[in-house]
């Protein structure tokens, strides 16, 4: 068998993860007197990568690497702190999270049992003001691995508060006592935020309201997800479960009266500068879910056949037919008519003429 051919990830992304944290888990193999050549080659990163001060690999390879790394080293933190952490560490605390009714409880649990695990760094969860605060205390002297070990901390805090909500938390900040690194760029890609260096400890703050989403994940889950190792700490939360999402569900509730901005973020816990801040950085405007919620409501309206289209109008949220009219063309390309006529069947009749369907008829 050869052995300079190894079954190489498909790279699907742009390489943005820096090669500072390759060489990171390179200096631990170093560090116990181990090659990291197969693990390198097994994931595909070449050495002019790590050669490059400025070298960046895809995602994939990062977390081929990690996972060999772990597996080979025994030590899920990577050689961040004084004793290693033997592989399931870390699914033995989400197992001990699980169980909780909520987010708080859940986070605190993991800080707390974190500890057991490790002395060299403790994590607290405390609630300022609107804002809820993760801080990392460092107990010793973490050495070159410094700001590998606080970002990966945070970072896989982070990503597993959002799994065991299954819901994407968005950050108003992330802050870090090291100075500012070259690869600065890569903290808005693993927290978003705003991101602070040379800070006096680090920490991830975000709305307290995320603490009462509940815990959604069960042992069955988890145990699929333990099968391999939990990439959480390179790449952000699924996109498909972003803050958008909750606020289109509240805009639909809401049916034909269009909800502030205020009322919006009341019901979700958050102030009305943070529900915009949030929806910048998910590239949308609370316009532009209006106005998306409006078109579906009339689709679906209309794919009915059997209400008049002056309702249909009214139901969508539009003071007449002729405003909704235009509006529905500039979505679709198509008359409210027309869409009716290629999308409801031709055996559904047409709508009542001179009766709303809404009402009695009394």
């Amino acid at each position: 068998m050869r052995h300079d051919r190894w079954p190489m990830p498909k790279i699907t992304s742009i390489p943005r993860t820096p090669a500072a944290f390759v060489r990171a888990i390179v200096s631990v193999y170093e560090r116990r007197s181990m090659d990291p050549g197969p693990a390198l080659r097994q994931a595909g990163i070449p050495p002019e990568v790590l050669a490059a001060p400025d070298g960046r690999v895809a995602i994939e390879p990062f977390e081929a690497l990690s996972s060999h790394a772990m597996r080979e080293l025994d030590d899920e933190a990577l050689g961040w702190f004084s004793r290693r952490l033997p592989w399931g560490s870390y699914g033995m605390l989400l197992r001990a999270s699980l169980p909780s009714p909520g987010l708080d409880v859940a986070i605190r649990r993991w800080c707390r049992h974190h500890g057991l695990l490790t002395e060299d760094v403790a994590l607290e969860l405390r609630v300022e003001g609107a804002e809820a605060v993760v801080r990392a205390h460092e107990a010793v002297d973490l050495g070159a691995l410094r700001e590998f070990c606080l970002a990966g901390l945070l970072r896989n805090l982070h990503g597993v508060a959002c799994w065991l909500a299954d819901s994407r938390i968005a950050l108003n900040a992330a802050r870090f006592p090291c100075p500012r690194p070259a690869h600065a760029e890569a903290y808005d890609l693993m927290f978003g935020g705003e991101i602070a260096f040379d800070a006096p400890a680090a920490e991830l703050r975000f709305d307290a309201a995320y603490l009462e989403l509940p815990v959604v994940r069960d042992d069955a889950v988890l145990r699929r997800l333990l099968h391999k190792p939990i990439f959480l700490m390179a790449r952000q939360y699924r996109r498909d479960r972003l803050l958008s999402q909750r606020i289109s569900s509240v805009i639909a509730a809401s049916g034909a009266v269009s909800p502030s901005a205020e009322a919006i973020a009341g019901q979700l816990a958050l102030s009305p500068r943070s529900l915009q801040r949030h929806l910048q950085e998910e590239g949308t405007s609370l316009l532009d879910l209006k106005a998306k919620a409006r078109r579906l409501r009339a689709e679906e309206l209309l794919r009915r056949g059997d209400i008049p289209l002056k309702r249909v109008a009214r139901l969508a949220g539009y003071g007449d037919e002729s405003s909704f009219g235009r509006a529905f063309r500039r979505w679709t390309g198509q008359s409210p008519g027309e869409f009716r006529r290629r999308a409801v069947p031709a055996d559904v009749p047409p709508p009542a003429r001179g009766r709303d369907p809404g009402k009695s008829g009394r």
